[in-house]
């Protein structure tokens, strides 16, 4: 197993090889906005950057909020247990609950007025079909045909009879519809006399802007409007124009077919025709409005509600305009900053809006008002149930709190004392388990006293054996100048070799070498092991001058190296073994290769000593030491493990052989200088 200060130095290096390693999987770095190896536009890298971001910020605020509810005390903690079970979701039910419930009371207040809207038109279509049925009647009257085609000035009695019978007859039938106010018949006929109230000459609406409108409609019907309904012969000094608008249903009057006979008029005071604008009902927090086709906006001045409920002229117009030709329409809106129900009916005949104003106010406050009242309820009894609990907590956590003071008596250094919390349950449990760690921790400082004694007898050894190897040293290099003085320049060098093996072997620094030490270490092991074999082992390096510095575990390459001298001679080494030592990069990782022209392995040999390797990742079981055996692949199996061990599982060994020709362990690390840094 590696020293502490080696493991210690492999997990510092974790983290940028992490990082380059997934430099290698992931080449496509940006370049000019643009992510080469994904295939992703620099905005769309920009984004899923953004959305990192703030998954990281959501995360570190989360485990913000988790650290300081963990500083707080149990009693607050199930407190804010109240609130997050109880107060949340019942707030949020509440709102909820009352949402939905205002959406039904605007649904049925809308129905409703759609209803009230439905008999409002079937009223209005009434009043239509009264006025066309009295038009109808007058226009098809044959002595009303008659008189309008007069050719000649009638004398004083026919004019006499035909007021006591056609102008009596005209008058009656208005008189049968009380709703009617006029019917009325302009002629441009010269012949024909006007007779009050019913016949008039033309001159009279001549100069009205919808004259023109009129007899352009070939006998067809036009509705209009009038804003006041006047008299056409004022009858004394006191009759002042009415002024309340009124509907009038007119049609050009042609007996032959291109030849205009004058014009009819049937009219309705507005507030017959349209009874529910001129309706006011006490308390009805609603009021009803007409539009015409050219804007004009009807409805009851009289009644202060449009006002006082901040509906202005310009919003019924908007509203009619909004609502084109749909046959009802209903729309919610705010006025004055109060919700209100828009409820619009379209009349295509008439080309006019029918709007009816309705306020949501009083009903939406009465349900905030029980909203409140609920909210407030639910409030206030968790405020009584928190209090409830934070004192009954405080009864039941008085053994723990006893615990928690015994806690920081040990804290402050204190073991000399017994916790006088007895008895069951989970208090009490931890608090024999609290006795059972102090009666340890008393154990473990005897332990600790005992350890020092003999740590500080540890460094007297390691600094005997540091003289010894100081001693060592200097008597192999006295012999060695007795040997060169000699002139035995064989033994001189040998123990020029043994010496930079003892040095190699002794001084550890580091964890990590450049390939170039590892490779004089392996060089003054080969001259050494010639002396033995005389000479039959050739060592090649083959190794460009830019890997030299590379960085490797100390101690990886001479166990290879020496296992291929242990195997590959294992006969005897008649005809001798060559040792070729060569690297390449591959990949991003750096690959050095030793193979010996030895006796090599079977298949299968080299098959169960791969498998070896590759389940090793590990250091070996204390209770199964490390004993080399002839082809039990132990060294290897070592080295395998040192190198997982601080390079991880992409990094190791791999053995390929054939019986009688070659064995070739190829070793993989990352491609780095010895400080740390990628080539």
């Amino acid at each position: 197993m590696p020293p502490l200060t080696g493991r210690l130095s492999a997990a510092c290096r974790f983290l940028p090889e992490a990082r380059r390693r997934a430099q290698d999987l992931a080449p496509g770095t940006v370049y000019n906005g643009a992510y080469n190896g994904c295939g992703l536009s620099g905005g769309q890298a920009r984004r899923g950057r953004g959305g990192l971001t703030m998954r990281r910020r959501l995360g570190r605020w989360f485990r913000e909020i988790a650290y300081k509810m963990e500083q707080w005390p149990i009693q607050q903690r199930l407190i804010m247990t109240y609130i997050v079970i109880l107060l949340i979701p019942s707030l949020l039910i509440s709102w909820l609950l009352f949402r939905d419930m205002s959406a039904d009371y605007i649904d049925k207040v809308r129905r409703e007025n759609e209803s009230a809207m439905e008999l409002e038109r079937a009223n209005v279509e009434s009043n239509m079909e009264t006025m066309l049925r009295a038009a109808e009647l007058t226009y098809t009257y044959k002595d009303v045909e008659d008189y309008l085609r007069l050719i000649r000035e009638p004398e004083t009695l026919e004019l006499m009879d035909i007021r006591d019978s056609l102008v009596s007859i005209v008058t009656h039938l208005q008189n049968t519809n009380p709703k009617i106010r006029h019917i009325r018949i302009f002629s441009d006929n010269e012949n024909v006399r006007e007779l009050y109230p019913v016949f008039w000459h033309e001159s009279r609406i001549s100069g009205e802007p919808w004259f023109e409108t009129v007899n352009d409609l070939d006998g067809q019907i036009w509705w209009q409007v009038s804003p006041n309904d006047d008299e056409l012969v004022r009858r004394g000094a006191s009759d002042d124009k009415v002024q309340l608008p009124k509907m009038m249903l007119l049609r050009e009057i042609e007996y032959i077919s291109g030849v205009h006979a004058g014009v009819l008029e049937v009219d309705m005071r507005l507030y017959n025709f349209f009874p529910s604008i001129y309706t006011r009902y006490e308390g009805r927090q609603a009021q009803m409005a007409a539009v015409d086709r050219d804007g004009n906006l009807y409805y009851n001045r009289d009644n202060p509600w449009l006002a006082e409920a901040g509906v202005t002229e310009e919003q019924l117009k908007e509203l009619a305009a909004a609502a084109g030709t749909d046959r009802i329409r209903s729309v919610p809106f705010q006025a004055d900053g109060r919700p209100m129900l828009a409820v619009t009916a379209y009349f295509d005949q008439l080309d006019m809006h029918l709007i009816n104003v309705v306020s949501l106010e009083q009903a939406l406050r009465d349900m905030n008002e029980a909203r409140n009242k609920l909210i407030t309820a639910i409030v206030f009894l968790l405020v009584v149930l928190s209090t409830v609990t934070y004192f009954s907590v405080k009864l039941i956590l008085k053994r723990l709190i006893i615990l928690r003071d015994s806690m920081k008596k040990v804290r402050q250094g204190d073991f000399a004392f017994d916790i006088p919390v007895r008895g069951g349950g989970e208090v009490g449990e931890l608090a024999h388990h609290f006795r059972k760690m102090l009666k340890k921790i008393n154990e473990l400082i005897a332990d600790a006293v005992q350890k020092q004694a003999a740590s500080k007898e540890a460094e007297l050894r390691t600094l005997k054996n540091q003289i010894d190897s100081h001693f060592l040293y200097n008597t192999l290099e006295n012999i060695k100048m007795l040997a060169e003085i000699e002139g035995q320049y064989e033994i001189s060098d040998a123990l020029t070799s043994l010496g930079g093996l003892m040095r190699y072997n002794l001084r550890w620094t580091s964890e990590y070498v450049q390939l170039s030490d590892e490779l004089a270490h392996v060089s003054n092991y080969i001259a050494i092991m010639n002396i033995r074999f005389e000479r039959k082992i050739r060592l090649i390096t083959d190794i460009p001058e830019r890997f030299l510095g590379s960085e490797m575990l100390k101690l990886t390459l001479q166990p290879i190296v020496e296992n291929a001298v242990k195997h590959g001679l294992a006969d005897g080494g008649g005809r001798g073994l060559e040792i070729r030592i060569a690297c390449r990069a591959e990949q991003g990782k750096l690959a050095l290769i030793v193979e010996d022209d030895g006796r090599g392995m079977t298949p299968e040999q080299t098959a169960a000593l791969n498998s070896k390797l590759e389940r090793s990742g590990a250091p070996m079981p204390a209770d199964r030491p490390a004993r080399e055996g002839a082809g039990s692949g132990i060294g290897l199996l070592n080295v395998q493990q040192r190198i997982r061990l601080y390079y991880g599982p992409e990094c190791g060994l791999a053995v390929e052989s054939e019986a009688g020709r070659y064995t070739r362990v190829t070793m993989r690390l990352p491609l780095r200088t010895e400080n740390g840094g990628a080539e």
